[in-house]
C-alpha cells in the first residue's frame, strides 16, 4: 500500500537531513511501521464510524429530551447541554479521521486544520465538562445550603465560557501545526511545517498535557468529589442510598477503566520520546495507543446518555418520548414519574 510508504517517509524524514557545519557520525535506524499502518487501517476506521454513530445517536436523544422536557435554567442542563456540544464536535471529526486512515487526506488543507482543532477541543472540553458536572454535583450534595445563592446560571455560563477557553488554549498546536503534505503520492494531514526537533517538543509538550491536565488533574478530582458525597449520603436517612452508592461506584469505575489505560500508554510514549538515543522499533506501545485510544473515544461519545439515563428524572423524560409509540410503555412511564416525585422529595439535593 503506498500510504504505509507515505506514514514511513513522514516518520522518519528527518534522519535525512544533514545540516551545514554537522558531521554525521553514527548510524540512525529506521522504524518500519507498516505492520502497525495496516492495523490501523483495517481497524480504526470501524471503530471511529460505531464511535460517530453512537454519538450521533445517543447525544441527539439527550439533546431531544432537554428541548422537550427540560429548560436551560438549571446549572445541571447548561453544563449537560455543553458536554453533549462538545462531544458532537468531537464525534463529526472521526468519518473524517476513519477515511484519512483507510486512504489518505482527501479533503483539503482548511478541512485538515478544522477537523484536527474539532478533534482536540472537543476531547479536551469533554472531559473538563465532566470534571465540572462532578464538581457541581459535590457543591449541591455536600455544600448544599452555603453553595445555594452561587449556583445560578450565571456561575454556570461563566465555568462553560473558561472550559471552552482553556479547551481551546490547550489545542492551539493542533490548529497551528497541522497541516496537508505530500508523501509520496498521497496526502497527508499531520503535524507538519517545522523542523522535526521543533515538532518533537510540541508532541512531548501535548503528551504531558494530556496527561496531567486532562487526566491526572481530573481523575483526582472527580474522586475526592464522590468520596465526599458518598460519605455525605451515607450519614443521611435517605433511603436509596445503597443505590446512590452503586451509581457513584459505576461512574468511577467506568471513568478510571477507559481513561486509565490510555493516558498510561500517552505516559509511556512520551517517556519513550523523551530518550531517543535509547529508542527501540518496538510497536508494542503503538498498537496499544490504538486500541486504549478508542476506549477513551469511546467514553467521551457516550457519557453524555450515561451521565443523563442514571438519573431517574431523565429515565422517566425517556419513557415519555417512547410510549408515544409504544402505547404499552405508558402505564411504566406514570409509575416511574410518581416513584422520581417521591425520591425527589426524600432526596432534594442529589441527582440520583
Amino acid at each position: 500500500m503506498e500510504l504505509e510508504d507515505d506514514f514511513y517517509n513522514f516518520f522518519n524524514e528527518s534522519n535525512d537531513t544533514v545540516y551545514a557545519g554537522q558531521v554525521v557520525t553514527i548510524e540512525v535506524p529506521l522504524c518500519k511501521k507498516n505492520s502497525v499502518i495496516e492495523f490501523g487501517a483495517a481497524v480504526l476506521p470501524a471503530f471511529y464510524y460505531t464511535n460517530f454513530f453512537l454519538s450521533l445517536i445517543g447525544n441527539g436523544l439527550v439533546l431531544c429530551i432537554i428541548y422537550k422536557y427540560e429548560k436551560l435554567s438549571t446549572v445541571t442542563n447548561i453544563f449537560l447541554l455543553n458536554l453533549v456540544i462538545s462531544d458532537l464536535i468531537f464525534a463529526s471529526s472521526l468519518p473524517f479521521w476513519a477515511i484519512y486512515h483507510k486512504y489518505e487526506w482527501i479533503f483539503g488543507r482548511g478541512l485538515c486544520k478544522l477537523v484536527g482543532s474539532c478533534y482536540s477541543i472537543g476531547f479536551n472540553s469533554s472531559i473538563l465538562f465532566l470534571t465540572l458536572m462532578t464538581f457541581d454535583r459535590y457543591l449541591a450534595v455536600v455544600h448544599a445550603i452555603s453553595s445555594a445563592q452561587s449556583r445560578r446560571t450565571n456561575y454556570a455560563f461563566a465555568s462553560s465560557a473558561a472550559v471552552w477557553l482553556l479547551s481551546i488554549l490547550a489545542s492551539i498546536k493542533d490548529i497551528v501545526l497541522h497541516d496537508v503534505m505530500k508523501g509520496g503520492d498521497n496526502l497527508l494531514c499531520e503535524m507538519s511545517g517545522y523542523h522535526q526537533k521543533f515538532l518533537t517538543k510540541w508532541e512531548l509538550f501535548g503528551y504531558y498535557q494530556q496527561f496531567f491536565l486532562f487526566f491526572l488533574v481530573p481523575l483526582c478530582i472527580v474522586l475526592y468529589c464522590y468520596i465526599r458525597i458518598t460519605i455525605k449520603i451515607m450519614s443521611t436517612r435517605m433511603k436509596e442510598k445503597c443505590r446512590a452508592v452503586k451509581l457513584i461506584f459505576v461512574i468511577v469505575f467506568t471513568f478510571f477503566i477507559c481513561w486509565t489505560p490510555y493516558n498510561v500508554v500517552i505516559l509511556l510514549k512520551a517517556v519513550k520520546t523523551s530518550y531517543e538515543e535509547q529508542q527501540d522499533c518496538s510497536d508494542s506501545l503503538d498498537y496499544a495507543l490504538y486500541i486504549t485510544r478508542n476506549f477513551a473515544y469511546l467514553y467521551c461519545c457516550i457519557c453524555p446518555v450515561f451521565y443523563t439515563f442514571l438519573g431517574k428524572k431523565f429515565q422517566n423524560h425517556f419513557l415519555k418520548l417512547l410510549s408515544k409509540r409504544v402505547p404499552c410503555l405508558k402505564i411504566n412511564a406514570a409509575m416511574l414519574s410518581t416513584t422520581s416525585k417521591s425520591t425527589s422529595i426524600r432526596s432534594p439535593n442529589t441527582d440520583y
